[in-house]
């Protein structure tokens, strides 16, 4: 269980801070909320206490657990589907995972393909989320700035 002032991932959106903790009646049906409030984009989520691991909500990464991600963006590209909605169905699903080396691996191909052929408007509009969610990520971790987060992602792939 988080507490007030933690710092979290929810997938999707990237780093966050539990604001606080609430009581809330949705539907008729009264439970806890973590109140994050997102870095990215100043927004703020809802999400229920006792449904936030289903969710994928979870810790900020240790410093030293970004060596992994590291490793993935330097990796050779992996094989995607040439079909675009198989590709972007297969990218989608590791994104909402939260799971950092997935993340990375979205990044890395989308990355080299973008530099062979240019990618299509969704894929790109993709490619930048992910790579500001692995970057708010970094920023907490790392305690660095997004444009330093971003410009070590770019050098490692």
């Amino acid at each position: 269980m988080f507490k007030v002032g933690d710092s979290v991932v929810y997938p999707m959106h990237g780093a966050g801070v539990i604001e606080s903790i609430e009581d809330r009646q949705v539907l008729g049906e009264t439970r806890s909320y973590y109140i994050i409030r997102i870095s990215r984009g100043k927004m703020q989520v809802m999400v229920p206490v006792d449904g936030s691991d289903k969710v994928g909500l979870r810790a900020i990464v240790k410093p030293d657990e970004l060596n992994e991600v590291y490793e993935v963006l330097k990796a050779e590209s992996t094989p995607m589907d040439d079909n675009w909605n198989r590709r972007n169905r297969e990218n989608m699903d590791k994104l909402k995972t939260g799971n950092l080396p997935l993340v990375a691996e979205v990044i890395r191909n989308l990355v080299r393909v973008d530099r062979v052929k240019k990618l299509s408007t969704g894929e790109k509009k993709m490619l930048s989320n992910s790579k500001l969610i692995l970057a708010s990520e970094m920023e907490v971790s790392l305690g660095i700035s997004e444009e330093e987060a971003l410009t070590k992602i770019e050098k490692l792939i």
